[in-house]
C-alpha cells in the first residue's frame, strides 16, 4: 500500500469543485486523491455518497487479478443522496436517498432483453463489451464523495424512510450476489446445501439458502468468528476445515448420498474440488467466487461426465426491481445484514480500511467508509 498523497489533507474538506476519492494507482497500490466533482450530463445523475464499503473484488483489482485503468476510483457498493439531476431524467429529485446495484444494466441491450441484466453491454455496446459491472471497473466508482450512477432511470432505487444506510448498504452487491447463488442453484424445499467459505458473499448465500427452503445448511470456513456469524445468518451446522475432514463430514450428514447443492464462495481450486466431491448425482455446484487461477474438473469427481451434474455461475443481478425486492426482505425482517459490518472508517481513513480488509486483520468482515 502507498501512503495517502500529500496534497490530500486529512480532516479538511477538498478544494472547491473537487472531492476526495480512493483510487487504484498500480499493483497493490491504492491512494487517496483529489478529483473533480462529476457533472450530470443529459440522462445522468450525480450522487453524493453517504456510505460505501470495500468488496473482495476491489482487492482482486489491487492484485491485478482483474484489470482496470490506473487512477480509476474504486468501489461499487454504496448509499447516497441525489446531488444533481441531468436533463431528461424524470421522477428523481435532488435530496432523495438512493442506491443501486453494483451491476448497472441499461434495460435495453441484447442481454437485458434476454433477462441477463448482469451481462449488460449497454445500448451501444458490442458483444466484446464487459458485463454490467461498471462502477469501480469501467467507470469511476463509489469510493468518493460523489459519483455518477449509470442508467439512473433503470437503476436508481429510492430508500424508504425508516431504513438506515447500514440496513441496506450490503444489499447493493454481496446480498444480491449471495442470494442469486442460491436462486441460480434452484434450491428446492428440503435440500441439503453446503456453503464453502463464510466470507461476506458466502454468508449471504447461507441467508439465500434459508430463504429458498433448504432443510439443512452447512457452513464451511477456517475462521471461528465467521462460523459463528454463519449460524446467525441461517446455517444449521458449521464445519471448521482446520479441525475436521469437511468432505467426510458432509457425506456422513447426507447419509453418504451426497448433497443437492454446494455453493463455492471463495474462488479457489481447493474449495471447488471439495464441492465436486460432495454433490450427489444430479446435484449442482453454484460458483460465485472470483477465480484468479485455473480450475480443473477431475473426471473421477464428475461421475465420469455422466452424473447429470450442473455447474452454474453468478454475477450480481442489477436493476431497480431487484433492489426493491431485497429491501422488502429487510423491511419484513426476513434478513438482517448489519452483523456483518464489523469496522467503520471515514474517507480519510480509507487506506487503513483497505489494509485491514486486504490482509483480513482484526477479525474484519465488512468495513463501512462514511463521508
Amino acid at each position: 500500500m502507498v501512503a495517502i498523497k500529500k496534497e490530500v489533507e486529512k480532516g479538511k474538506k477538498a478544494p472547491v469543485g473537487f472531492m476526495k476519492a480512493v483510487v487504484y494507482e498500480g499493483h497493490k497500490q491504492v491512494g487517496l486523491q483529489y478529483k473533480e466533482i462529476p457533472k450530470a450530463e443529459a440522462g445522468e445523475v450525480v450522487i453524493k455518497t453517504t456510505s460505501t464499503t470495500i468488496c473482495g473484488t476491489d482487492i482482486h483489482i489491487l492484485h491485478d487479478e482483474h484489470k482496470v485503468e490506473k487512477n480509476r476510483t474504486l468501489g461499487h457498493e454504496h448509499v447516497g443522496v441525489v446531488h444533481e439531476v441531468g436533463e431528461g431524467v424524470t421522477g428523481i429529485k435532488v435530496g432523495e436517498r438512493v442506491m443501486c446495484g453494483s451491476c448497472t444494466p441499461c434495460g435495453s441491450c441484447y442481454y437485458c432483453q434476454k433477462n441477463l441484466s448482469s451481462q449488460c453491454i449497454g445500448p451501444e455496446g458490442d458483444f466484446k463489451t464487459p458485463g454490467g459491472w461498471r462502477l469501480g471497473n469501467t467507470i469511476d466508482g463509489t469510493h468518493a464523495e460523489y459519483f455518477k450512477m449509470p442508467f439512473p432511470q433503470y437503476n436508481l432505487t429510492k430508500i424508504p424512510d425508516g431504513l438506515s444506510d447500514e440496513d441496506v448498504l450490503l444489499l447493493t452487491d454481496i446480498a444480491s450476489t449471495g442470494i442469486a447463488a442460491a436462486e441460480n442453484a434452484q434450491i428446492q424445499i428440503g435440500d441439503i446445501v453446503a456453503v464453502f467459505a463464510c466470507g461476506p458473499v458466502g454468508l449471504c448465500a447461507i441467508a439465500g439458502a434459508r430463504l429458498k427452503g433448504a432443510s439443512l445448511i452447512i457452513g464451511i470456513d477456517g475462521n471461528s468468528q465467521r462460523l459463528g456469524l454463519a449460524k446467525k445468518m441461517g446455517a444449521d451446522i458449521t464445519l471448521n476445515f482446520n479441525e475436521v475432514n469437511v468432505v467426510e463430514e458432509i457425506m456422513k450428514l447426507s447419509g453418504n448420498k451426497g448433497i443437492e447443492v454446494a455453493i463455492e464462495a471463495l474462488g479457489k481450486e481447493e474449495t471447488f474440488q471439495q464441492c465436486l466431491k460432495v454433490i450427489r448425482r444430479g446435484g449442482c455446484i453454484s460458483s460465485v467466487g472470483v477465480y484468479s487461477g485455473h480450475v480443473e474438473i477431475p473426471i473421477e469427481h464428475f461421475a465420469s461426465g455422466m452424473g447429470d451434474h450442473r455447474i452454474v455461475t453468478t454475477l450480481c443481478p442489477g436493476g431497480r426491481e431487484r433492489m426493491q425486492q431485497l429491501m422488502s426482505l429487510v423491511i419484513q425482517q426476513r434478513m438482517d445484514l448489519k452483523p456483518m459490518i464489523t469496522h467503520r472508517f471515514t474517507i480519510d481513513e480509507a487506506i487503513e480500511a483497505y489494509r485491514l480488509f486486504e490482509h483480513a486483520e482484526d477479525q474484519i468482515i465488512k468495513p463501512i467508509i462514511t463521508f
